[in-house]
Order: structure tokens, then sequence, then C-alpha cells
């Protein structure tokens, strides 16, 4: 580890306690605890991994995107020949067409999922025949576990977040700071130029979403329940890494550190986000793992 990365490391995880007490999550954080998401899950991959390790690990989590955006705005998913690859092709459980009352929201939808149906493609055509096979996805389960443990829904009650254009919104916001952290943290492994630039220009288009579903969530009053989910997160990944749309009072849409830079998270602490913690959150939004070195 760098002295920079040592450095921004104690500046985020000294005041995890403050992000909690001043975004009001004492309940929210709780409740995760209550749902075993400070357990670390380890990564499977040891020693360094390769850029083909690295873009499978970002092709994984394209996957999810993908086709929650896909159902959404169209009501179906994948195509057969965007999913098949190195290791066991999953099913998706759930997904259903949005039925969108508010054409804007309609059209951030549809933008959305062409952009990561895109991305998907682009990734596997980059790997070729390293690609990973689409891992089965849950979107039903996992949304459940999560809204109950941020405290949004009581323990065994449910959360659709295909039922109307707030709960796509709501769902949306899980997926899209993950994938900027993700991916930030990612890029300095990164050992050819131009997988990095690929993955900076990702990186770009994936903030471009989480600020545009930010805005849309706190125009439409949504900072607790953004306040919640992102306690979840930040206790998943055991770090003071994450804020929802309000902060201190005021709008929040570009969450960050105390320097005005976007959050960073490893690998395993994005796997502890989407397995929500691991078998007590039933491997979240991939019950079989993620396929790949990085799993």
């Amino acid at each position: 580890m760098s002295d920079f990365d040592e450095m921004s490391t104690k500046l985020l995880t000294s005041d995890r306690r403050r992000l909690l007490r001043n975004a009001g999550l004492g309940t929210a954080f709780a409740a995760a605890s209550g749902f075993g998401l400070f357990k670390p899950t380890p990564a499977k991959a040891a020693g360094t991994p390769t850029d083909a390790d690295i873009l499978n690990f970002a092709l994984n989590l394209e996957y999810l995107e993908a086709e929650y955006y896909l159902f959404a705005a169209n009501g179906t998913g994948l195509s057969p020949a965007d999913i098949n690859g190195v290791g066991t092709t999953g099913s998706v459980l759930g997904g259903a067409a949005v039925p969108f009352t508010i054409p804007a929201v309609q059209q951030y939808a549809n933008k959305i999922a062409a952009d990561e149906q895109a991305h998907v493609q682009f990734l596997r055509s980059a790997l070729g025949g390293a690609a990973v096979a689409r891992p089965e996805i849950d979107l039903v389960n996992s949304f459940n576990t999560l809204w109950a443990a941020a405290g949004l829904v009581p323990a065994g009650g449910t959360f659709d977040p295909f039922a109307n254009d707030l709960n796509f919104l709501l769902g949306a916001y899980v997926f899209e700071d993950v994938g900027v952290t993700a991916y930030n943290g990612a890029a300095p492994l990164i050992q050819s130029k131009t997988y990095l630039g690929a993955a900076a220009s990702i990186l770009a288009v994936e903030a471009y979403h989480a600020g545009s579903i930010r805005t849309l969530l706190f125009q439409m009053g949504q900072g607790a329940a953004t306040a919640a989910i992102s306690a979840v997160r930040a206790a998943a990944s055991g770090a003071a890494d994450d804020q929802g749309v309000v902060w201190n009072g005021q709008a929040n849409i570009t969450p960050t550190d105390v320097n005005a830079l976007a959050f960073s998270r490893t690998t395993t602490q994005v796997l502890n986000i989407v397995y929500l913690g691991g078998a007590s959150g039933n491997f979240g939004f991939f019950p079989q793992g993620l396929n790949g070195a990085i799993a």
C-alpha cells in the first residue's frame, strides 16, 4: 500500500462513526449488524490480480447493472449472445418492466440500460475467450434483505424495485455508487494503459449515472432512504466510504472524502456489499458468487 493509500484509508476510517452520526444512521447501522454485514468475505484470488482478472470482476458487476436496467426499461434482460463464457452461466431471478409514470425517469432508464448493455459487450470483446459468463443474479431476495437491513421494511418485509418510478430509482441508487467506487479502486491495479483508459472511461459514465440518480432522488425528498442504504453499504465495506443524497442538511450529489475525492473500494469491500455480507445475506445479488478469479 502506498503512502497516499495509507493516508486516504486513515482519513476514511477515522470518521466512520461521525459519518453515521451526522447522517442519523444509528438505526440502520444497528440493523445491518444484525444481518452480519460486518463479517468480511475474503476474495478467492491470491497475490496480484491480472488485468483479465480485474476486467472480469468489472464484467460481473456490469452484468448485474445491465440486467437491472434492461428489465426495468424493456421487461427483458441480456440476450443469450451476451451471457456465455468461462464458468457457469446463471439465471436471473426477478426483473420486470417498470410501469413508469414520469417520462423523464423512463428516458433515464432507457439511456442507462443501453449504456450498461454496451459496457457488457465492450468488456466481453476486450476479454475475448477469457470473458466470464454471467453468474446467477438475484433481483428479489437481495433487495428484501438489503431493505430490511437498512430498516426501510420490517424483518421479513419486501421491496420491489420494479413497482414504480421511485422504487426503480432507489434500486438504481444501490448499484451506481458501488460501481463508481469499484472502478476507482480497481484502476490503480490495471497494468495496461489501454485497459486503464477504458476503465477510466467506464468510471466516468458510471459517475454520470450516479449523479443523475442522486439528483432525482434528492428532488424527490429521499434523503433518509438513501442515507439508510448508504449506512448498510458503509457497514458492509467496513469504512466511512458512503453518503446519502443529503449531507449536513445540504444536497449531496457527489459523495466524496474530506479532500473532495471520490471514494474508492477494494475488491473485497465491493464483494462484501454485493454479497450483502456473505452467507447471512444469502450472498445478496450473486447467490452462487461471481465468476472469475476475484470472487
